[in-house]
C-alpha cells in the first residue's frame, strides 16, 4: 500500500523540505478546531472488565432550548454513533457539531481506541471479534440509553459493529431502533478488497500481511518510532487511503492524519483478521422493518461502492447514496453531505420535520475551491 503513495510524497520532498512540513503539521494542530468538542463523560465496563469511554451530548432544557434555537429537536429518541478501525469517536466531529441542540447523542470510542483501554481480553490472549464488538455496543447502550428509541450510526468497523449488536440483540432492534445508517462499512467479503493493488499483488500481501502485523505487534516501541520517522510518508497513505478527492482541507487530512496515528501497531494487528472472516449478511435481515441509509463512497478502496451496494440489495427499502470522488472517511471529506442524510433518515424514522436543516457545520474542501 505504501507504494502507491510513495509517489506523490517523493515529488512533494523536492520541493518542500523536512522542517517546513514538519512545522506545517504542528501549525494545523494547534490552528484545527476538529476533535475539540467534549460531553457529559461516562465509563463502562465490557464482559471482559475492558473500561470503554463514552460521551453524552444532552438536549438542552425545553426552556432554553426555545430561548436559544429555532429549529426542531428530536425529543425522546439517542443517536448512538459508533466509529470505525483506528478511529475514535472524535471522527464524527462534524456531525457532532450538527446535531447539538437537535438530538440526544452518544458517542463511544471502541476497545483499544480512543479514550477506552486498550482491551483486557487480548492482553490475556483472547482474539478480537466483531461479534465482540457487537456485546461491547450493548454494554455501551446499557450504560448510555438504557431506554427510549435509538438511531444508530455505524462507520466502517462502527457498521459491523452495529451489524453484530442485530445479530446478537435482535429483540433489542425491534423494540428500540427507528433507523440505521450504515456508512462506508461492509457486511462481508473484505478479505476480497484489492486496496488498489493489481490482484497478483494482493495475493501475496493477503498471505504474507497477518504474519508482519504480528511481528510488528510484538515490536511496538521500534514500529511506532519508525512511523515517527517516516510522518510524511505515512500521510501519503492516509490520504491516498482515506480521501477520494485533492481538495481537502489541510486541516481535516491532518486530523484524520492524527486520529490514525494514534492507534498503536499492536492494535492494528490485533483488529485486522477480524475483518479478514466478518460476515453479517444474514444479521441484515433484523433491519428490514427500520429505515436504513447506506451511505459510499465511489473512491473507497478500504470498503469499496460495491459492499455498500451489497447492503442496500440485501434490504430492499434502504436508501443508498453513492458519493462521487469521495474515499473511506466519507463523514469527514463530505460532512454536510452525510450529516444531511442522517437528518433525512431521522425524518423517515418519524423523529425529526422533514426537511429539517442544521445549517453549515464545516466543509472539508480548501478555501476557494
Amino acid at each position: 500500500m505504501a507504494a502507491g503513495a510513495a509517489a506523490g510524497v517523493a515529488v512533494e520532498r523536492l520541493t518542500v523540505g523536512r522542517g517546513v512540513r514538519r512545522q506545517a503539521r504542528v501549525a494545523l494542530d494547534a490552528a484545527g478546531p476538529y476533535g475539540s468538542l467534549r460531553g457529559r463523560e461516562g465509563t463502562t465496563r465490557a464482559e471482559d472488565g475492558t473500561a470503554l469511554h463514552f460521551e453524552v451530548d444532552e438536549l438542552p432544557a425545553e426552556g432554553k432550548r426555545r430561548r436559544t434555537l429555532r429549529r426542531p429537536a428530536a425529543t425522546g429518541v439517542t443517536v448512538v454513533f459508533c466509529h470505525g478501525y483506528c478511529l475514535g469517536q472524535d471522527s464524527w466531529h462534524f456531525q457532532r457539531a450538527a446535531l447539538r441542540g437537535v438530538a440526544r447523542a452518544v458517542y463511544w470510542d471502541q476497545r483499544s481506541h480512543g479514550r477506552s483501554d486498550r482491551g483486557l481480553g487480548q492482553a490475556d490472549g483472547e482474539p478480537v471479534t466483531i461479534d465482540l464488538l457487537g456485546r461491547d455496543l450493548k454494554a455501551v447502550l446499557d450504560a448510555a440509553a438504557p431506554e427510549g428509541p435509538l438511531v444508530l450510526v455505524g462507520h466502517s468497523m462502527g457498521g459491523m459493529t452495529i451489524m453484530a449488536l442485530a445479530e446478537q440483540f435482535p429483540e433489542l432492534v425491534r423494540d428500540r431502533v427507528l433507523g440505521v445508517l450504515l456508512a462506508g462499512t461492509s457486511s462481508g467479503g473484505l478479505d476480497q478488497v484489492t486496496y488498489g493493488l493489481p490482484a497478483a499483488g494482493i495475493t501475496a500481501v493477503r498471505r504474507v500481511l497477518p504474519g508482519v502485523l504480528r511481528a510488528l505487534g510484538s515490536q511496538v516501541e521500534l514500529v511506532e518510532r519508525g512511523r515517527r520517522a517516516t510522518a510524511d510518508l505515512f500521510a501519503g497513505m492516509i490520504k491516498r487511503y482515506s480521501f477520494g478527492s485533492r481538495d481537502v482541507d489541510p486541516g481535516v487530512a491532518r486530523f484524520a492524519e492524527r486520529l490514525i496515528e494514534a492507534t498503536p501497531i499492536d492494535v492494528v494487528a490485533e483488529f485486522y483478521p477480524a475483518f479478514q472472516v466478518h460476515d453479517k449478511t444474514a444479521a441484515l435481515r433484523h433491519f428490514e422493518r427500520v429505515p436504513v441509509t447506506v451511505v459510499a463512497g465511489d473512491k473507497d478502496m478500504i470498503t469499496p461502492p460495491a459492499h455498500g451496494e451489497a447492503i442496500a440489495a440485501a434490504l430492499p427499502g434502504a436508501d443508498l447514496l453513492v458519493l462521487e470522488n469521495t474515499g473511506h472517511l466519507l463523514m469527514l471529506e463530505r460532512p454536510e453531505t452525510v450529516t444531511g442524510a442522517l437528518l433525512d433518515l431521522m425524518a423517515r424514522a418519524g423523529v425529526l420535520p422533514a426537511a429539517t436543516t442544521v445549517g453549515s457545520h464545516g466543509s472539508s474542501a480548501q478555501p476557494g475551491r
